[in-house]
């Protein structure tokens, strides 16, 4: 997957194109993919057009929380088979480009789109004054076939980046999932930890999670690891290690222990999926008593795998 992070671009291939936030790339994002990458069948290129960051942030100043970082955008986007992704900088030039100025020079000369897909609630240009009714009233003029994707529901709800996050910073992971489409995860490269887990006899691998990354209730959770196209099982711990670490470090670490595994994972890129939440993040009164938790937790977890 080719990946542009600037507004200097031209494709000259025919295209289909996807735009949104896709903050969570849920399931309703998912069916948006999948009828972009059915387009490949008559040729089309298939891209993703998003901004680089929320909007927003950039126009309020307050940092949202995210579900999914750029980089894990990146990766999920790659698996669902979209070509080229356009991560486009959002600032006080590109922010006051008009909607039709957007539809002709961006998606008609620089993308030579084709096909376009985007949910119901699109707004694009400036102030976010262009909407799908835009989009589809210039079909005719630019040559471009239109397809407006309704809500998906999920208990009578309607299924949005929204509900995902509060379902996420409800430690409500399983429920989460279903929204999603996959579990909520973590991506990036393991970096060296205050190795206590491997002093206690249960070495981690240890992810430090974006600012802007939104996190589930601190605690203990069932996990599962892809690494190098393999998953391996395990439980996670997802907070500030309030029994070893200095009361002024409030620095959240994703720290996880695997199963029946014991090799050296140091700057190797993996992901973490967090399954089930299990218990709440909690101080001991000495590392004997954390060691002791946390065999029962690696006991409990096998049980919940079904590997014992």
């Amino acid at each position: 997957m080719k990946i542009i992070k600037s507004k200097d671009f031209n494709i000259e291939e025919k295209t289909a194109v996807g735009i949104g936030k896709f903050d969570g790339v849920h399931l309703g994002h998912i069916e948006l993919i999948s009828s972009l990458v059915r387009q490949k069948e008559a040729g089309l290129k298939v891209v993703i057009f998003t901004f680089n960051t929320s909007a927003t942030t950039f126009f309020t100043g307050k940092k949202v929380g995210e579900i999914t970082t750029l980089a894990e955008k990146e990766i999920i986007f790659e698996k669902l088979g979209v070509d080229v992704l356009i991560e486009f900088p959002l600032n006080s030039e590109t922010a006051a480009i008009t909607p039709d100025a957007f539809i002709r020079d961006i998606l008609v000369r620089k993308l030579n789109m084709k096909y376009v897909v985007a949910g119901e609630d699109l707004s694009f240009g400036y102030k976010g004054s262009g909407d799908a009714k835009l989009l589809e009233s210039k079909a005719l003029e630019f040559g471009y076939e239109v397809n407006i994707i309704n809500k998906l529901k999920y208990k009578n709800r309607d299924i949005s980046s929204t509900y995902v996050r509060e379902e996420i910073e409800n430690g409500n992971m399983q429920e989460a999932a279903k929204l999603l489409g996959h579990p909520y995860s973590f991506a990036g490269t393991v970096e060296r930890g205050f190795k206590l887990g491997r002093t206690l006899g249960f070495p981690t691998m240890n992810l430090y999670p974006d600012e802007e990354k939104i996190l589930p209730p601190m605690g203990v959770y069932y996990s599962k690891v892809l690494y190098d196209n393999m998953e391996y099982y395990g439980i996670t711990n997802i907070g500030i290690r309030p029994t070893v670490a200095d009361e002024n470090d409030r620095h959240v670490s994703i720290e996880t222990f695997l199963f029946d595994f014991d090799k050296d994972m140091y700057g190797q890129k993996i992901i973490t999926h967090i399954l089930e939440f299990k218990r709440p993040e909690m101080k001991f009164e000495s590392k004997e008593a954390l060691a002791r938790q946390v065999k029962n937790d690696i006991l409990d977890g096998r049980k919940f795998f079904g590997l014992d």
